[in-house]
């Protein structure tokens, strides 16, 4: 079966994902055609309070299945990365003062995905057994951090267990333009193509 993941149901919505992600088709990372095992779950962007409630729906439903997850939302690990460093209250007390470009610079220095962000995601992959990796928050980080250069840098450690990626707003392909992630919607500018739409898998 397969669901619009702008068009179903939530429920038809939650039934598809585990379907999907709990057949031994997609844990196997059966008919990729030596693509990556990176998947995009899209969804409508006033839908995020819903898609959240879903994602823990379905990571209890997969675990008591036997599917062990290893969730990561990225607005929590920017935050994590922030007060390692000593700079998390630094960064609330100068917000209010500072530019959006002088504060876009500082910390995307500090969030770089290279250096920092996606190192910290292979520690954590490194230290939890798991069967698939989701990675949620992609809405809360924009601008600092954006969908198609962390998945460009998780390229490098997540290729032994499937990779999900919650994205609000859609994963467009096009034969003409290629493959872009449209951000709420609206911003069309992440090139990515090497992910799969999940809402197009069948188990």
């Amino acid at each position: 079966m397969r669901v619009s993941g702008r068009q179903g149901t939530e429920q038809e919505r939650f039934q598809h994902l585990f379907d999907v992600i709990s057949s031994e088709r997609f844990l196997c990372k059966q008919g990729l055609g030596n693509e990556l095992p990176f998947f995009i779950c899209p969804f409508p962007p006033e839908k995020a309070v819903a898609m959240q409630r879903l994602q823990k729906q379905l990571i209890t439903k997969l675990e008591q299945a036997g599917v062990r997850v290893l969730a990561i939302n990225l607005y929590d690990l920017a935050i994590e990365l922030l007060q390692a460093r000593d700079i998390w209250q630094q960064t609330l007390d100068i917000e209010a003062q500072t530019s959006k470009e002088e504060l876009l610079e500082l910390l995307q220095g500090v969030l770089d995905p290279a250096t920092h962000l996606v190192p910290t995601i292979a520690d954590k992959m490194a230290q939890t057994e798991f069967d698939v990796l989701f990675i949620g928050g992609v809405g809360e980080v924009y601008p600092f951090l954006r969908s198609h250069t962390i998945l460009n840098n998780l390229q490098r450690v997540a290729k032994e267990q499937p990779t999900v990626l919650f994205f609000p707003g859609d994963y467009i392909q096009d034969l003409e333009s290629g493959a872009s992630l449209e951000l709420f919607g609206r911003l069309r500018d992440d090139k990515y193509y090497r992910a799969f739409n999940i809402f197009d898998r069948e188990v």
